[in-house]
């Protein structure tokens, strides 16, 4: 993983806080998580001394030890003997953590972040549609397409749409009964589903081309098709994604 910018280590600036934070183990930390991100601290290098930090952020050295403590935890910073507190590099770090992965979204002008996750999304949302297609009782059926229908007069109100959006996907996911890989989804979409760059274009006409992949995967498992589904799913998170990413991407990133 790349970052788009690299900046040499120096002196760390104080953070501009508009007040001081309640909770300063937590905002020393995000403040770092960011810098880290960023380039500031390039991997390999120390951060700034116990010291120098207190002296930066206007903290105790108990603050700054918790921050490096959670620094450790999220994979960013390593301990080493007679080298202090070294920033690891990109792939040991917790990319599914919330602040590592927001930081790394904000600092992705390739969207690569966002590709790899609509990727890991699609795949686990396809198995979901797979079985949702074998075991989806007849109720959760109707619910389907009673949504699907719903959607369609709610095109020119992008916000309640996308509520429904999820409620459809999140259905689907549920009917599966595979609580852990519906986790994941609903734990990733929950970090960057307000955020701009995964939104993307919301004009009404993605809506309706959007209410037509909700319903080609509605079809196929009120068809009882798995094969078929899980398809539908495939191509319709790909082709929701490519049109609101709004640009090119790396064909190789959106291949299964």
């Amino acid at each position: 993983m790349t970052t788009s910018r690299t900046e040499p280590a120096g002196p760390i600036t104080p953070p501009a806080w508009a007040r001081r934070p309640a909770n300063l183990g937590k905002a020393v930390t995000a403040e770092l998580v960011d810098r880290i991100v960023r380039g500031l601290h390039p991997p390999g290098t120390p951060l700034p001394p116990e010291p120098a930090l207190c002296e930066t952020f206007s903290v105790s050295r108990t603050v700054i030890r918790e921050a490096m403590k959670v620094l450790q935890e999220k994979g960013l910073v390593q301990v080493r003997q007679g080298s202090g507190t070294v920033v690891t590099p990109p792939t040991r770090w917790n990319i599914l953590d919330e602040l590592v992965l927001a930081a790394t979204i904000a600092e992705d002008s390739t969207l690569g972040v966002l590709d790899d996750l609509v990727v890991t999304r699609r795949l686990l949302e396809s198995d979901m549609a797979n079985v949702a297609a074998r075991l989806a009782d007849e109720p959760t059926v109707e619910r389907l397409r009673a949504m699907v229908d719903r959607m369609d007069e709610l095109v020119d109100d992008h916000v309640t749409y996308e509520e429904h959006d999820r409620v459809f996907h999140d259905t689907i996911m549920e009917a599966s009964g595979n609580r852990i890989a519906r986790g994941v989804v609903k734990a990733l979409e929950s970090q960057v589903i307000h955020t701009a760059r995964y939104v993307g274009r919301t004009d009404r006409s993605l809506c309706i081309a959007s209410n037509l992949g909700h319903r080609r995967v509605c079809e196929r498992i009120a068809a009882r098709d798995p094969e078929g589904a899980a398809t539908a799913m495939f191509t319709h998170i790909t082709d929701a994604w490519l049109v609101r990413r709004g640009g090119p991407s790396d064909p190789a990133r959106l291949q299964r």
